[in-house]
């Protein structure tokens, strides 16, 4: 009896739907959920919102860490998808991709900091309230720049899976060329903001446009048309020889 073969379709949509999972949640954490509470400029009033919705704050941290998980689910997707067009920049790619999951899940720490500063603790009476709000204005400060960092090394990620994308006949060119230059984008914002602060806030977050539209074009393709299997059969046939 002849094993079943599953179609690497399933797992370009699995990817696919891991993608727009990470594409929302990220959305949301920052949009609906981070900067709703957070005051620019403002620790007391930052601090003041995070007592107040602390449920919400914690709901956002979470969400960001599932987020990480469907990023090992996208990875795996890309390692058999990619496989049959370029084995050793696929494992590049997704060496990349889990420095950058690595950092902002280690990074996820500098957003509980602002949650334990504000608990009623005796090791805290330390610090007076305003060392309080200003240390928790800090380290979400540090985490900005964390996720930066971490960028740094999606944006290289996303350059080479962009890449693989043009060249394997069984998905859009166009969807490769989008993610490249989402990918040059993503390098562009965090080297400013690491190099020249005030230069990245006038580029933020128009820079990070066309990033959306690369990687929500991917997730949607891959959600809803998948691989051209013929093609990606006979790619596969002739790596294996």
């Amino acid at each position: 009896m002849t094993p079943t073969v599953t179609s690497p379709n399933t797992y370009a949509r699995i990817a696919g739907i891991a993608y727009l999972f990470i594409i929302i949640a990220g959305s949301a954490g920052e949009m609906l959920i981070r900067n709703s509470i957070i005051v620019s400029g403002d620790a007391a009033a930052t601090a003041a919102n995070i007592a107040a919705s602390s449920t919400l704050w914690r709901v956002g941290i979470v969400g960001d860490i599932l987020m990480h998980v469907c990023d090992i689910i996208v990875l795996f997707g890309y390692l058999i998808i990619f496989w049959p067009v370029n084995r050793k920049l696929v494992i590049l790619a997704i060496m990349l991709n889990l420095v950058q999951t690595s950092v902002l899940v280690a990074n996820k720490l500098n957003l509980l900091m602002p949650y334990f500063l504000i608990e009623n603790n005796s090791y805290l009476l330390a610090f007076n309230k305003a060392q309080l709000d200003s240390l928790s204005y800090l380290f979400i400060r540090a985490h900005s720049y964390g996720f930066g960092i971490g960028l740094i090394f999606f944006g290289f990620a996303i350059l080479i899976i962009g890449y693989l994308i043009r060249v394997s006949g069984f998905l859009p060119r166009i969807i490769g060329t989008l993610m490249q230059v989402g990918g040059l984008c993503y390098l562009i914002n965090s080297f400013a903001l690491l190099l020249a602060p005030t230069f990245a806030g006038k580029l933020f977050p128009a820079i990070l446009l066309p990033s959306l539209i690369g990687e929500l074009s991917f997730a949607l393709w891959l959600t809803f048309k998948g691989v051209d299997l013929s093609v990606w059969k006979q790619k596969a046939a002739l790596a294996s020889l």
